[in-house]
């Protein structure tokens, strides 16, 4: 089993800039891969950013160039920087930790832009 509690959302205006975090517990050593991902009102969950256990990054279209994501692995936390936010972006942002026997999820956090 694997715990993740996200953190760190909010509401800024278009133009700025927000710092998730997601802290993972339990049994850390059988996660492969970490990601964030979101989901707004009247739309599909989408992936947004993923790290995988040796390193490789990929990002959504839509937000390559503007989110970063990165990891500390003393924390067992993910991060996901955002910048040049936009109201599109608004969305409830989930963590998510894949393991070789499933995939968990945090309760969300929820970002807001407003224009």
């Amino acid at each position: 089993q694997v715990q993740l509690v996200e953190s760190g959302g909010g509401v800024v205006q278009a133009g700025g800039s927000l710092r998730l975090s997601c802290a993972a517990s339990g049994n850390i050593f059988s996660i492969n891969a970490r990601a964030w991902y979101r989901q707004a009102p009247g739309k599909q969950r989408e992936v947004v950013a993923s790290i995988a256990r040796g390193g490789n990054i990929n990002y959504a279209d839509s937000v390559r160039g503007r989110f970063t994501i990165s990891r500390d692995n003393a924390k067992n936390t993910v991060y996901l920087q955002m910048k040049s936010l936009e109201p599109e972006d608004t969305a409830v942002y989930y963590c998510n930790a894949q393991t070789w026997s499933g995939s968990y999820w945090g309760k969300g956090t929820q970002v807001t832009v407003s224009s």
